[in-house]
């Protein structure tokens, strides 16, 4: 903690996607670490897929450090109804902030992908080095493809003009604040909402995509924060990171546990004319704790339970 303070003190950070939900983590460990700096742009103000935006946000910014989490993201339905805006935007937004970094003369770059940049048929754990071994999952492939371009373009700056970055590949990510709109929710958030909604109608069953085989791993908010923020510190090598909990659970046993925390009685029905999305995930954590001591710290079901107690809490249910 003393380290972390002396290292941001003085430090101008700007956090694109400081707003969101994994951004709002990260922030607020960056004023607990005496960072007083700390630069958020709105989208309503700086549209970064738009150059002269991000330009603008450089110029009023200032940064030492850029730390880049905006993006366009949702589950399978949101990628499959908007796989050309997913893939432009999510480009655009990260090819400008890591060109306009570069011209800026920042101290680091900190860029978050996706671990939907693994090919769909990955040995598990994911390892790294296999991140190019072929085409993602059908569903996300535009997604994770326009993220896996900044690292290519992050390298690349390496290693023609010296840019020290850091490039980091959470798990899923799950905890109070989460998206809960069925839109474009991620799994954990959408089952929370369908299980208490049920609940609440007094319904018997609850409907689920898919047939429960895949497997998925999940990382607290709060721990993947501390990982973005311990590479930001610590990491500038040209590989990029794995971020997670090395634990990998199946989509029926989330589906049950989620039914337990929401204390839902009735049954679950398994839509299997709706696609499962990738086989397996579950990483390989070794690199960022041999390189940056990064450890998850938050066990999956006592993350879980906050999670629906959040929400509980928060729509006073």
């Amino acid at each position: 903690m003393v380290q972390q303070n002396k290292f941001w003190k003085n430090k101008r950070v700007t956090v694109t996607g400081g707003a969101g939900f994994l951004g709002s983590y990260l922030t607020e460990k960056l004023c607990a670490y005496g960072c007083r700096n700390v630069f958020v742009p709105r989208k309503a103000d700086y549209d970064l897929v738009r150059i002269k935006n991000v330009k603008r946000m450089f110029c009023d910014s200032r940064p030492d450090i850029v730390i880049h989490l905006a993006a366009v993201v949702g589950g399978i339905g949101a990628n499959r109804e908007n796989p050309g805006q997913f893939f432009y935007d999510n480009l655009m937004m990260g090819v400008q902030v890591i060109d306009e970094a570069r011209k800026s003369g920042v101290s680091k770059i900190v860029c978050v992908g996706t671990i939907c940049s693994y090919p769909k048929i990955t040995p598990v754990p994911f390892k790294e080095v296999n991140v190019w071994n072929g085409y993602p999952e059908e569903t996300n492939a535009p997604y994770g493809l326009a993220k896996k371009m900044l690292l290519v373009q992050l390298q690349s700056y390496q290693q023609q003009y010296g840019t020290r970055f850091a490039y980091v590949m959470p798990t899923n990510l799950y905890g109070p604040e989460d998206n809960f709109n069925p839109a474009s929710s991620h799994v954990i958030p959408a089952l929370i909402k369908k299980f208490i909604d049920a609940k609440k109608n007094g319904d018997n069953e609850v409907v689920v995509w898919g047939t429960g085989k895949p497997t998925r791993e999940f990382l607290y908010v709060s721990d993947a924060a501390e990982g973005v923020l311990l590479a930001a510190q610590k990491y500038d090598k040209p590989e990029p990171v794995n971020l997670g909990t090395n634990t990998e659970v199946s989509i029926k046993h989330l589906v049950e546990l989620v039914g337990k925390c929401c204390e839902f009685k009735g049954r679950i029905v398994w839509d299997k004319s709706k696609p499962d999305g990738q086989p397996r995930r579950c990483l390989d954590t070794t690199r960022a704790m041999k390189e940056f001591g990064f450890r998850a710290k938050t066990a999956f079901e006592v993350g879980l339970k906050k999670t629906v107690e959040w929400y509980v809490n928060k729509n006073k249910l």
